[in-house]
């Protein structure tokens, strides 16, 4: 996607430097573009424990690169394993983060100690790439189901799409996941309209979506959280479209805190519910998302302040609450399986149910 005109993916390294990587702080979005250097695994961690790199499946990838500085040193198995075991442990409800650390101790353990770093390197360059790949199969899928409601409208009016918090290329390496395909609806001449929840309490829709549309020329009005359903009851909602932090067995989703709430209203008012993923974030080994998927408890500080401009145009942080109130900070929650319309992965499409991802992932399951 493009920055100013210019096309990034949202990780990459340096062509002069092959022992660090770039990406952007997405805590100054939207009011300022600035690249992170990141050459060692604590700033891998630290990065990713402050959100200054979020989204699914680019803390994955943006994490496979920091267990390969961990090993820059120290190749040993007992360094790898420490290093895996240290970093899964920054984020713990997206299961993207424990996939690739998985993915890459299992490369890794096959290959002598010394030429562990430059293959590790080569794995890290390989999700990277396969994410870009994965997501934009993503979007064609999705990209069908827009093309079916534009029809049945008879090719009048616009096609509105809600989404909730930010799954757009900022959260992957590159085109995104439940964003993916409303690029390619854009790009395809199909009139599309996007509500964008704000997303409190770190606001990833009014700040990282609605400037991701914006710069696509997407046409977007940002609400208030709570205004989806009011929306959905008017019938001005024809879809919700949404991404994931964790995929159960049978079809439980984990995202941003407020789906669930998404969901419930579009079960409601008979509109399609839809999740977008790549299959890493699938996690086989749990079924049962409320009871087994650990829910994130962020700082309180997340709910009780807000950053903004201010009259003079410069970024500031004010406290909108009282000075002695507290406040509870849930970073997700679970929607079951039975309010969810169907899963967009990058081999297609599937009822969220055990049945259905089975039927798109022979080849996987519960190990």
């Amino acid at each position: 996607m493009k920055i100013n005109g210019i096309p990034y993916r949202s990780l990459w390294r340096p062509s002069d430097d092959n022992r660090s990587i770039r990406i952007f702080d997405q805590t100054r979005f939207p009011w300022n573009v600035e690249i992170l250097e990141l050459r060692d695994a604590d700033a891998v961690a630290e990065a990713i424990t402050t959100m200054q790199v979020r989204g699914a499946p680019l803390i994955g990838a943006v994490a496979a690169y920091g267990l390969v500085f961990a090993l820059q040193d120290d190749a040993s198995d007992e360094a790898l394993d420490k290093a895996a075991a240290f970093l899964i442990a920054t984020r713990p409800t997206a299961i993207n983060l424990r996939w690739a650390i998985e993915r890459m101790v299992a490369r890794l353990k096959t290959v002598p100690t010394d030429e562990r770093v430059a293959a590790g390197y080569a794995e890290a360059d390989a999700i990277c790439d396969e994410d870009v790949q994965t997501n934009e199969a993503i979007g064609r899928h999705g990209l069908e189901l827009i093309r079916e409601i534009w029809e049945r409208k008879g090719k009048q009016g616009q096609v509105n799409l809600l989404t909730h918090c930010n799954a757009g290329w900022i959260a992957t390496v590159d085109w995104g996941t439940a964003l993916a395909p409303i690029y390619m609806a854009h790009d395809e001449g199909i009139p599309v309209h996007i509500w964008v929840d704000e997303t409190r309490p770190r606001n990833q829709g009014s700040l990282l979506t609605a400037r991701e549309l914006g710069s696509h020329g997407v046409p977007h009005t940002v609400i208030a959280d709570n205004a989806g359903g009011h929306y959905m009851q008017a019938g001005r909602v024809d879809m919700v479209v949404v991404g994931t932090d964790r995929v159960t067995a049978q079809g439980d989703v984990a995202n941003k805190i407020g789906t669930y709430l998404k969901a419930l209203a579009a079960h409601d008012n008979n509109v399609p519910f839809w999740v977008a993923l790549p299959s890493s974030t699938i996690d086989w080994r749990v079924r049962d998302g409320v009871k087994d998927i650990p829910i994130e408890e962020r700082s309180a500080d997340e709910v009780l302040f807000m950053t903004g401009l201010d009259s003079n145009g410069e970024a500031g942080r004010v406290r909108i609450a009282p000075l002695n109130s507290p406040a509870a900070n849930p970073a997700f929650d679970v929607t079951p399986a039975r309010l969810v319309t169907g899963l967009i992965t990058e081999r297609g499409r599937c009822d969220a149910s055990e049945a259905g991802l089975a039927g798109l992932f022979p080849d996987q399951g519960a190990s």
